[in-house]
């Protein structure tokens, strides 16, 4: 008589009822994460940018009063904004141009959608059926952005892989800090360093791993629907002021708020 066979862990199948369960909310859960890492990336960029809009306010200022200041009349009006209305200011024109890239950037995320493997069909069902057009893959983008170039279709999706790795050296950044406070005291200053920087990489490769590359895809299909809508002339002018707005951003996002280097010294 056969050995019979070891019974099943009970704690398996609850396993994977639970991750069923959460699997269900996939469609729910993928497209906030992807906008989260967007929206904490752009906001990484645009801390970036306060000093340097505070530097143009003290610009327009300084030029408002040398013209105010050459005639009796006006002259009081050189003390009427103070270094606290600038800074105010310079702070207002950063909030909005980090929720005008938001609602470039983050909003086609919320339209991330997965789907499965097509199953070949039988073929009386494809010639009766209609048959529902799937997304282009990446091979199909890329071979539409190099054979009908357009500014959205090049920097949109450029501008959110650089907010896209801004935000995940802000959340590496985040875990290598907290590791490191928490752990030196118990283990030492050498080896609690070690370990933050070892799990802020691997933070840092998870995030762009599991939400940084669809974030980049469902741009890239936003801006290559967009495009193809328009057609001809029209779609080298589709989304000219929201690349302008987020290509700043992107700019100073891979300048200044992705340390990635930082994490190996």
């Amino acid at each position: 008589m056969p050995p019979r066979p070891p019974p099943a862990s009970s704690s398996t199948p609850f396993l994977a009822d639970v991750s069923r369960f959460l699997g269900a909310f996939r469609w729910a859960f993928m497209p906030l994460g992807l906008v989260a890492l967007v929206a904490v990336g752009v906001h990484s960029a645009a801390d970036t940018l306060d000093e340097r809009l505070l530097a143009l306010v003290d610009r327009v200022d300084a030029g408002f009063d040398a013209l105010v200041g050459r005639y009796a009349l006006t002259a009081p009006l050189v003390e009427w904004v103070s270094l606290e209305q600038r800074t105010r200011i310079a702070r207002f024109l950063a909030l909005a141009w980090e929720l005008a890239a938001d609602v470039v950037l983050a909003l086609p995320a919320l339209g991330y959608r997965e789907s499965a493997a097509p199953v070949p069909a039988e073929a009386w069902r494809r010639v009766l059926e209609p048959q529902k057009a799937a997304r282009p893959t990446w091979r199909q983008l890329w071979s539409r952005c190099l054979r009908k170039p357009t500014p959205m279709r090049w920097l949109r999706p450029l501008a959110t892989a650089a907010v896209v790795l801004a935000g995940a050296c802000a959340v590496a950044r985040l875990i290598q800090g907290s590791v490191y406070l928490s752990w030196r005291e118990l283990f030492g200053d050498g080896a609690a360093d070690v370990a933050a920087r070892a799990l802020a990489v691997a933070s840092l490769v998870g995030v762009l791993v599991s939400l940084g590359w669809r974030a980049v895809l469902r741009n890239l299909q936003h801006a290559d629907a967009v495009c193809e809508d328009a057609g001809g002339r029209a779609a080298l002018r589709r989304g000219l002021l929201g690349c302008a707005v987020v290509v700043p951003l992107a700019v100073a996002a891979v300048v200044d708020a992705t340390p990635v280097l930082s994490f190996f010294r």
